[in-house]
């Protein structure tokens, strides 16, 4: 997919956008866009006048069939602009349906594998995959370990490993197994792929109105009756005052007064800005997603991974009382033979590094414990009836004083020192002793600091959630420059957190990839997960991102206030140029019969006619004009909100009074010369 997002506006993309410009003249397909639809009703009107002019009794057909080229042309470009966002979804669909085939799958049968094809395969079905073979179908891999190439889908070339029983246990239909053999669990049906869902997401085919979009929509459709309504009463009144206004006129008064603009454009800025998400790798399952991540006002982050690199390396081992390096180390080891966890072999590492042993035959037999967010230990329980235990400070200390152990008097302050050069002790305990610590390693990512000061400006509260202890928490959060932080955090801390947020009327985003994070992903208003995590997390939340970089809800964030600002901002231009052609159009019509309106015929344009024509081209050629800014969207620069509206309100509010003064104005200076 990256190869693609250089390729946004390539030849047949234009071409195909011309043709479905005249496709979407269909009056059931215009009737979704009510603004659009009543020019299309005004143009099939005046080319009925063009037809039978008798009929109508039409004076100037010359006139007539002037108007009736220029609302056809405001109808297309409407309907280029969105065939164009379209079909760049539609050539990033085409891409993926080329990694989409029929695979062969080795489908676990009984005691044997049977070949059959992934169209066969259904939930919950079992397929082996070895080195070289193709992924059939989404799903967990409940054996094995292997390293996957998932580039047909992410783009990335660097393979990933998949394991059972982790938080990186889950696959995707499409990618290719590089070494290794892995036992899959399918867990969608055939067309419920995340592959079917993403193609069908990008082509649009699921694409939903938000909220926002229906209530703007709605607005532009009591504008255009309001205006409907004033254009009707206008004939009456211009009869009365012996003004000869035609049809076409009429028509072309109403067509320049309701916010065709917008209207034309709508539609594009939000399929543009689905797009504009999807070209970033990540798959949001709604417009309404999108929308949201532009209103957030607070950003859960787990440290690990996202705001440090998340390889916590053990860097030292720490006695405690008058225990000694070499013992601390050698149950340190023990306690992690096997843990497969990085902390876990970067402690066997350490011992290495050290030129320190240990006692391998002591663990074999033992049964590992694994780390529990609700327990926060891992170990061994050795055959000679020991339990070993690594894990954090307060949690290994309360498990040694359960069983009549006392606490090393420098166990505190040694732990503290660890915690405030922002590294994460890990206390280790064998029965009711605690030997030392571990001393583990983090680093916060470049840069950091600096994005969450964008955030701040953005008026966006991040909070960091870490399972650390408070000193080491509150060190990285400064390092980080992150505005609050949750020590010691667990699965349901997150949520309350949430919550609380929610409860003062805030929009809440977060990250996370493990079944843990799901209940929390849920809940936030905004759910990032990562595509290497588990069928839990990316189910629970609302956008997937498919390079796993927990981080990038920063620009996800960026991506929706870019949305929501260019929309903003083309309906204030929309509306504020409206305001410009006013001034062409009513002092041109009423001038004659009220000579006192010719103050307010500030352009001094040349004629009734002219400026009727002039204010019509003008609104037909803005809306092609705007759609390179629909499409790319209206640049963002993080400040706050008052001094964000203040800036669009004068560039263009301001602009949209402004352009059309110029354009209509110069338009009649070449109108008034042809008529």
């Amino acid at each position: 997919m990256s190869a693609n997002r250089k390729k946004l506006l390539t030849g047949d993309i234009v071409a195909s956008a011309i043709k479905d410009s005249f496709i979407k003249l269909n009056p059931l397909t215009m009737m979704k866009n009510p603004v659009m639809f009543v020019v299309e009703v005004g143009t099939f009107i005046v080319l009925l006048m063009v037809l039978f002019p008798g009929y109508f009794g039409t004076d100037s057909i010359g006139f007539s069939l002037t108007v009736f080229f220029i609302l056809l042309l405001t109808v297309l470009f409407a309907n280029f602009a969105e065939a164009l966002a379209e079909g760049r979804g539609k050539a990033q669909a085409d891409s993926l349906k080329k990694t989409k085939k029929d695979i062969t799958a080795n489908k676990v049968v009984g005691g044997g594998v049977k070949q059959v094809s992934s169209s066969e395969l259904r939930k919950g079905d079992i397929v082996v995959v070895a080195q070289g073979e193709m992924i059939p179908g989404d799903g967990e891999v409940i054996e094995g370990l292997a390293s996957v190439d998932e580039s047909a889908i992410t783009g990335e070339s660097a393979p990933v490993i998949k394991e059972a029983g982790g938080d990186f246990s889950s696959v995707t239909g499409g990618t290719r197994v590089v070494s290794d053999r892995i036992k899959v669990k399918i867990t969608s049906d055939p067309g419920e792929s995340f592959l079917d869902r993403m193609i069908s997401l990008v082509e649009g085919a699921s694409r939903q109105k938000t909220p926002n979009e229906i209530a703007l929509n709605t607005l532009l459709t009591s504008l255009t009756l309001i205006f409907l309504i004033v254009v009707v009463t206008l004939a009456p009144i211009a009869k009365f005052l012996e003004i000869d206004l035609s049809i076409p006129v009429l028509i072309s008064l109403l067509v320049c007064l309701i916010p065709t603009t917008i209207g034309g454009l709508l539609s594009a800025i939000g399929i543009a800005g689905m797009d504009r998400v999807t070209q970033f790798n990540v798959l949001a399952m709604s417009g309404k997603a999108v929308e949201a991540s532009g209103d957030i006002n607070t950003m859960i982050l787990d440290k690990t991974g996202t705001i440090t690199f998340g390889n916590r390396m053990a860097s030292e081992f720490t006695p405690v009382g008058s225990e000694k390096v070499s013992t601390v180390a050698e149950w340190a080891a023990i306690s992690s033979v096997k843990d497969e966890t990085p902390e876990g072999r970067s402690v066997l590492e350490l011992m290495k590094k050290q030129g320190l042993s240990y006692s391998e035959a002591l663990a074999d037999g033992g049964e590992f414990i694994e780390f529990k967010a609700e327990t926060r230990m891992s170990g061994i329980d050795l055959k000679d009836g020991r339990h070993v235990r690594k894990g954090a400070v307060d949690a290994v200390r309360k498990w040694v004083e359960s069983q009549g152990g006392t606490v090393p008097a420098d166990l505190s302050a040694k732990s503290d020192a660890i915690a405030k050069e922002g590294g994460t002790p890990l206390a280790v305990a064998v029965d009711n002793t605690i030997y030392g610590l571990i001393y583990l390693k983090d680093t916060v990512k470049p840069g950091m600091k600096e994005r969450f000061d964008q955030l701040r400006k953005m008026g966006i509260k991040t909070i960091m959630c870490t399972g650390d202890n408070p000193l080491t928490a509150a060190t990285i959060a400064r390092e980080a420059g992150v505005d609050d932080f949750i020590a010691e955090s667990k699965p349901e801390d997150k949520i309350a957190v949430i919550r609380r947020e929610q409860a003062e009327g805030k929009l809440v985003a977060m990250t996370g990839d493990g079944t843990n994070d799901a209940p929390a992903l849920a809940q936030a208003d905004v759910g990032l997960a990562m595509n290497s995590g588990t069928v839990a997390a990316k189910e629970a939340a609302n956008m997937v991102d498919l390079d796993s970089d927990p981080s990038k809800i920063i620009e996800v964030v960026a991506i929706g206030k870019q949305l929501l600002m260019t929309r903003g901002a083309l309906t204030t231009f929309s509306i504020a140029n409206d305001v410009a052609k006013y001034f062409a159009i009513i002092p041109a019509m009423f001038t004659l019969a009220i000579p006192q309106m010719e103050a307010l015929n500030i352009m001094k344009l040349g004629s009734p006619m002219s400026a009727i024509l002039s204010a019509l081209v003008f609104n037909a050629i803005i809306i092609p004009l705007l759609i390179p800014l629909a499409m790319r969207g209206v640049t963002y620069k993080p400040m706050s909100s008052t001094k964000l509206l203040q800036r669009n309100i004068f560039i263009y509010g301001l602009g949209g009074v402004v352009v059309p003064f110029i354009g209509i104005k110069l338009i009649d200076l070449i109108v008034h010369l042809w008529i």
